[in-house]
């Protein structure tokens, strides 16, 4: 099968639905070559650095039958336009009455590794998931990423494509067939029987890479990549610690009120996964502070395979205190 890089995989999913419907038209300060190469100035918008203008154009545009992309490029520029975000977007469906449909893709880069310092390293999309109205997915591959970025486009409600600065030129193999991906719906990128690692976009592969590691110490890793943040595969996540007992949560962004936090719930809320719990759930994130743009600091801040090799042993040294005493 060919390979393609995961962005290559987003520019391919967005040009075969533009050519299947003339409503989608593409928005960004930065206009992508292939696509305004092939659709035109009409249907791919080179804006002003406006974020806040463009978004609201968006919705507008959607409530009128189109069915447009904003790519904010990276996730820090669309802090200028969370009126329209958080007050219209997410809620405009419901204010309406449910009369309209508002269909859009917002595209937004997120993490680190590019040494561009604290404003344009972040992973906020915890801060949207606390939204009611907006979908929201995080792929780590370039398969995942052309499946789930096609459905967004079909989907009548506002997705966020969160996509991890990291892996932008990662390759991978891409069916040429018409694909989707469901939101919602996780990947077991590696099945184990000792304790499950949850993890998301770039820290997938260092979970992978964690468990050939440990694989041949003859402990057994499953890896979980939830794909989709909001819907939330529950159900999967719940599954596969119920048959390890055991679970570490890989994530970019930091430790508060974030993703992380909203899996260990998952799992301690529900009696039949908490009776499973043979330790503490334990959290691998980035630590709590601004991204420094030193790189020796930018790599102490965020987690990577030997913490999540850590966590791993801490969860498996360890037991519940009933089980202890």
């Amino acid at each position: 099968m060919r390979e393609l890089t995961y962005n290559e995989a987003a520019v391919e999913a967005v040009a075969e639905e533009m050519r299947h419907d003339p409503k989608i038209f593409y928005m960004s300060t930065d206009a992508i070559g292939p696509l305004l190469k092939e659709f035109g100035a009409e249907r791919v918008r080179s804006t002003p650095i406006t974020e806040a203008a463009f978004t609201g154009i968006a919705i507008g545009a959607a409530g009128c039958g189109f069915r447009p992309i904003a790519d904010w490029r990276q996730v820090t520029f669309c802090f200028v336009a969370m009126d329209q975000i958080v007050n219209q977007a997410a809620k405009i469906h419901y204010m309406f009455g449910g009369q309209v449909t508002f269909p859009i893709l917002f595209r937004a880069a997120v993490g680190g590794g590019g040494l561009v310092a604290a404003q344009h390293s972040q992973s906020p999309y915890s801060m949207f998931m606390n939204v009611a109205g907006l979908k929201m997915f995080l792929p780590s591959t370039p398969y995942d990423m052309k499946g789930l970025i096609k459905t967004a486009i079909r989907d009548n409600n506002p997705v966020i494509s969160f996509e991890s600065s990291r892996l932008m030129t990662r390759k991978g193999p891409v069916p040429e067939d018409d694909y989707t991906i469901p939101l919602g719906k996780a990947d077991i990128k590696r099945e184990g029987s000792d304790v499950t690692v949850v993890a998301l976009a770039w820290l997938v592969h260092e979970a992978l890479a964690a468990a050939e590691q440990l694989a041949q110490e003859g402990i057994s890793v499953e890896v979980v990549d939830p794909r989709t943040l909001v819907p939330l595969d529950q159900q999967a996540i719940r599954n596969s610690v119920q048959k390890t007992g055991r679970l570490v949560i890989a994530d970019e962004a930091g430790p508060t009120a974030g993703f992380s936090a909203e899996v260990a719930a998952v799992v301690t809320e529900d009696p039949a996964t908490f009776a499973r719990l043979k330790a503490p759930v334990k959290r691998v994130c980035a630590l709590q502070v601004p991204i420094p743009y030193s790189p020796v600091l930018e790599n102490h801040v965020f987690p990577d395979r030997k913490r999540i090799v850590d966590g791993i042993r801490e969860v498996l040294q360890e037991r519940r205190p009933a089980d202890a005493a």
